[in-house]
């Protein structure tokens, strides 16, 4: 779910290609093409992971899928590496602009995303990547990207509230879909710790990390309701968004999707975890929950989607918003499974591979502009317009 070195969403640094700390610095020191990587370039590795995980997901047998989400995988992990890389070095040879990110409300948010990148490619590498590297070795990745994601991602949901009440200035009608990305950085731990959960010791370890595990499905589902209505609002209110950021729209289906999934996924290991009597509620709770949320989900796709054609009609091109087509539609697609898997109905088998197609259409465009967009340098350079960060003061 992230966005966006040449939008709106990027704070314009003091000088077009150096800051303060650059000029002391000798020039082979000097890396002026990270100093507008931000934190939303870790949505391309979320979008990417997601293919691998919901492909495998799907409730259908497809001949040479799973070789295809393990090549997927492969590159998302790599692509993190790289990503990681690229943001160290943008916090150490742009430790301004950094700073300028954090304080800025239209980037911060995307701090959830390191998160959510860590979790989807540990668990990409549990459910696919132990076909390359083994099962003993999958589950220490997962579990080493697990804890980092999940700490980090607590961690960013109170950390971005907080900069949004006490350094922010946020004018009244900007509240954005991004704001969405730190809340559900733990919803996201909530349906991969489900895959943790049958590897720990029976007994209090299980069932310790299936409550932790709810609690953070609470925690995100609450602060996502708190939140949408203010995002509905503004759309009614203040109109449509501009035209780069219209594609944040589909950050929406990410807490709706990965929610239905979390679900289903602990009602799959709570068995092992807990008594029969709250197994059985876990189970009922899963369908229950997933299939009304589920139809919220398509309710906003389709609304999603007729502001993107709206936006394509009046001009809208590339930018790295277009991410936003990705992970959340991902997670719709592992949540129709899950309710497939649970209800047996055919409905959400079928609706499960449509949303798929539809995520590595998505996947492919938004891979191939960017590709081309590196090549060319037009993603790494500064954005087009000065716009001050705003901040207060006191």
């Amino acid at each position: 779910m992230a966005i966006f070195p040449q939008t709106q969403a990027e704070p314009q640094p003091r000088t077009p290609s150096s800051s303060p700390s650059d000029a002391s610095r000798p020039a082979a020191l000097r890396l002026p093409s990270l100093r507008h990587i931000g934190p939303n370039w870790y949505a391309s590795v979320m979008g990417t992971a997601i293919v691998a995980s919901a492909g495998v997901a799907l409730p259908v047998d497809v001949p040479g899928l799973r070789t295809v989400c393990t090549v997927v995988w492969a590159l998302s992990a790599l692509w993190l590496a790289a990503v990681l890389v690229a943001r160290t070095g943008h916090w150490i040879h742009h430790r301004d602009q950094a700073r300028a990110h954090l304080l800025d409300p239209a980037v911060a948010p995307f701090y959830g995303c390191l998160s959510m990148a860590l979790l989807a490619v540990g668990g990409g590498t549990m459910v696919v990547g132990k076909d390359v590297i083994g099962e003993q070795a999958a589950l220490v990745v997962h579990s080493v990207l697990y804890v980092a994601g999940t700490l980090i991602g607590l961690a960013a949901a109170v950390a971005v509230p907080y900069l949004m009440v006490v350094r922010h200035r946020l004018e009244p009608g900007s509240a954005s879909p991004v704001w969405l990305l730190p809340l559900v950085a733990p919803m996201v731990s909530a349906s991969l710790g489900a895959l943790l959960v049958p590897e720990l010791p029976a007994g209090q370890w299980r069932g310790t990390l299936l409550m932790a595990c709810y609690a953070m499905f609470g925690l995100s589902l609450l602060a996502t309701l708190v939140v949408l209505p203010t995002v509905f609002a503004r759309l009614v209110h203040q109109g449509p968004l501009p035209l780069a950021l219209t594609p944040t729209l589909f950050l929406v289906l990410g807490p709706l999707g990965q929610s239905t999934t979390a679900v289903n996924q602990l009602a799959d290991v709570a068995p092992g975890a807990v008594g029969a009597p709250y197994a059985s509620a876990f189970g009922a709770f899963a369908v229950l929950y997933g299939v009304p949320v589920m139809g919220f989900a398509l309710l906003w796709l389709a609304l999603a989607l007729a502001m993107v054609v709206r936006a394509l009609r009046a001009g809208m091109t590339f930018a790295m918003t277009w991410w936003g087509f990705t992970f959340p539609v991902g997670t719709c697609v592992t949540g129709a499974a899950g309710l497939a898997r649970h209800t047996g109905l055919d409905a959400f088998t079928w609706l499960a591979v449509a949303l798929y197609v539809f995520l590595v259409t998505a996947w492919a465009v938004a891979g191939a502009r960017t590709l081309r967009g590196l090549v060319s340098g037009a993603l790494l350079a500064a954005p087009r317009a000065p716009r001050p960060v705003t901040a207060r003061t006191t």
